[in-house]
């Protein structure tokens, strides 16, 4: 069976992250967010793979290639303009030649859900969640899709559309025949929409696991979820002196020096520099390359490759980018003083993460000088430098220098 993969998207509301990448290759747990969708796509039998690719597409291309490394075949299609889920759609469709699955790429779901979905013969994976508003909402009668509603402003049930499809040759043609909707794109959803007026029956397929990440703070809850189900291996190098505990995954070539403490779950990606006497505290993902340094914590976080945080450091409930480089005593702060919920601005307003513990979201190739102090919330863009001393909040733009 085919799986189409709808991976063009660019992900505004994922900057200042998605400046330098598209958001499917974001990491979660040392890997993007598109690499577990194809692992569990290949669990449950599926290894052929169109993927739709455009924003930034080059870097999908070169990291995944053919698929070959994954046990999957990957045909490429450019999505020139994102011009919305039936229109990428569309753009596969000569390369359709049997019945298929269709997913979102920024979307994780597990293999014995996926394998659901592709026995039916039409379906739509459905889920429940507390503000459905903020996704298309699925009206169900006696398992079958009856209505879909893009973000409704009073959803009449709390049951969302999660992005997972099985379609039949057949609804292709209803592709011809979708118009362009209120948010000015074409829509998968009207597809659908189109099809079940004309009598064509969805299935309405729970699923059981179902992550989405909208926001830069979903990471940390995906990271959350992903590393519950981390394996204990250690590759590389653990000197006397250290203490790890708990389910923690440390890859080849990194050095964990004397006096370090680590509490799992936490994954260490390869070649790295851990300590001496560092503190890594529990749900921290630490990608390749990376220097954690002498009386540095860091807590339920992800660190990207080839970032340092040499000395003196504390990072929370935070995202810092690739090629990072803090220095020494800069701090991120996770926590209001009045403890209340943590509101951040995205796209021109002022949007909830629904946690009273953030800290920041720092994009690539960010420097900051000695004593920084990052504040709760803060959205730094790339290519940032932060003199010394300078207490940083809000949104910085790229290629910004804060004197």
């Amino acid at each position: 069976m085919q799986a189409v993969i709808l991976a063009a998207g660019e992900g505004t509301r994922m900057r200042p992250l998605t400046y330098t990448k598209p958001k499917v290759m974001l990491p979660v747990a040392n890997k993007p967010i598109l690499e577990h969708l194809i692992i569990e796509l290949k669990k449950a039998g599926i290894d052929n793979l169109i993927l739709v690719v455009g924003y930034r597409s080059e870097t999908i291309r070169g990291y995944f290639s053919d698929g070959s490394r994954w046990g999957v075949k990957i045909k490429y299609i450019e999505q020139r303009r994102q011009l919305g889920t039936a229109d990428a759609l569309k753009s596969a469709t000569h390369l359709i030649n049997s019945d298929f699955i269709m997913l979102n790429g920024d979307n994780i779901v597990s293999a014995e859900d996926i394998a659901k979905i592709a026995s039916s013969k039409r379906a739509l994976g459905v889920y429940s969640v507390p503000k459905p508003q903020d996704f298309g909402v699925v009206v169900v009668e006696d398992g079958k899709v009856k209505r879909i509603i893009e973000k409704p402003s009073q959803p009449p049930t709390n049951t969302i559309n999660a992005g997972v499809y099985k379609f039949d040759t057949a609804v292709l043609d209803y592709l011809e025949k979708t118009g362009v909707s209120e948010r000015g794109e074409y829509e998968v959803t009207d597809t659908i929409q189109l099809a079940i007026s004309d009598g064509i029956v969805f299935e309405a397929v729970e699923l059981n696991r179902w992550i989405d990440v909208g926001y830069p703070w979903d990471l940390l809850r995906a990271n959350e979820a992903l590393l519950k189900d981390v394996k204990p291996e250690i590759k590389g190098e653990v000197e006397d002196g250290a203490v790890i505990k708990g389910n923690v995954f440390i890859d080849e070539g990194s050095v964990v020096m004397s006096g370090s403490y680590i509490i799992g779950p936490v994954v260490i990606g390869r070649n790295c520099r851990i300590g001496p006497c560092c503190f890594i505290r529990p749900f921290t993902s630490i990608g390749d390359n990376c220097h954690i340094g002498a009386f540095v914590e860091v807590k339920n976080s992800i660190v990207m490759s080839n970032t340092n945080l040499p000395h003196l450091n504390y990072v929370g409930d935070s995202v810092i980018g690739e090629g990072c480089n803090f220095g020494a005593g800069t701090k991120v702060a996770n926590l209001r003083l009045d403890e209340r919920e943590i509101k951040v601005p995205v796209k021109g307003k002022i949007v909830s993460t629904g946690r009273k513990k953030f800290g920041a979201v720092v994009g690539d190739g960010v420097k900051t000088g000695i004593n920084v102090s990052i504040n709760v919330g803060a959205m730094v863009g790339n290519d940032v430098f932060i003199a010394p001393g300078k207490v940083v909040g809000g949104t910085v733009e790229p290629g910004t220098f804060l004197r």
